[in-house]
């Protein structure tokens, strides 16, 4: 049996805004790692890895690279700080580069983007968004899902901006965190789903089906 590699690089806001649904924040991201564990056991055809990278204006970390789910640790209110700024384009346009020359020649592999932030780019000295439309468009034509959660912002606009279709808007208290969540744990039920059915992978991430 073919092992399909499903590669998931989260890329999650840690300014200073994000303080105020830091607890909802975490929960939910620890609710989804068990969410990908489970879509383990269920397509066991798949292996997933994550990829967990933060950004404030104090600095872009990557706190967990390619590592599979099955052996995750959690993140907490001593991994997760939210303070400072948003440099948006520098940590997508960091991460996304090195995650593509880490799968350069892979076969079998998907590739799932996720930037979640509650607040637009304002930080960034490395990258412009028109270079990272360009690094998005790259990677799209090679498949790879880019999938863009945002609040306090025109989600749909900012997201068209760098090339990115699929798009989530949610408020930024605790309720709808976690319903934001929620939803997009079921997204990528639908999309592991669609690896092993061979369909296109690469729009409508968050189209109800």
């Amino acid at each position: 049996m073919t092992t399909d590699k499903v590669y998931n690089l989260i890329i999650l806001d840690e300014s200073g805004s994000m303080d105020s649904i830091k607890n909802a924040t975490i929960s939910g991201f620890n609710e989804l790692v068990q969410t990908i564990q489970g879509l383990e056991k269920q397509y066991p055809e798949q292996k997933h890895y994550i990829s967990l990278v933060t950004f404030n204006g104090l600095g872009i970390k990557m706190h967990l690279d390619k590592q599979p789910v099955s052996s995750l640790s959690m993140i907490n209110e001593h991994t997760y700080q939210p303070n400072s700024m948003t440099p948006l384009y520098d940590a997508m346009g960091i991460y996304i580069l090195k995650l593509r020359v880490d799968l350069a020649g892979m076969e079998n592999a998907s590739v799932l983007v996720t930037i979640l932030t509650d607040g637009e780019e304002n930080a960034s000295r490395e990258f412009s968004g028109a270079q990272v439309r360009k690094i998005i468009e790259e990677q799209k034509s090679q498949g790879w899902t880019f999938t863009y959660i945002g609040a306090n912002q025109d989600v749909e606009k900012v997201a068209a901006s760098i090339s990115i279709t699929n798009t989530m808007q949610f408020n930024a208290n605790e309720a709808d965190v976690k319903a934001m969540f929620a939803r997009e744990k079921a997204s990528r039920s639908r999309y592991s789903e669609k690896i092993r059915n061979k369909e296109d992978l690469r729009e409508d991430f968050y189209k109800e089906s």
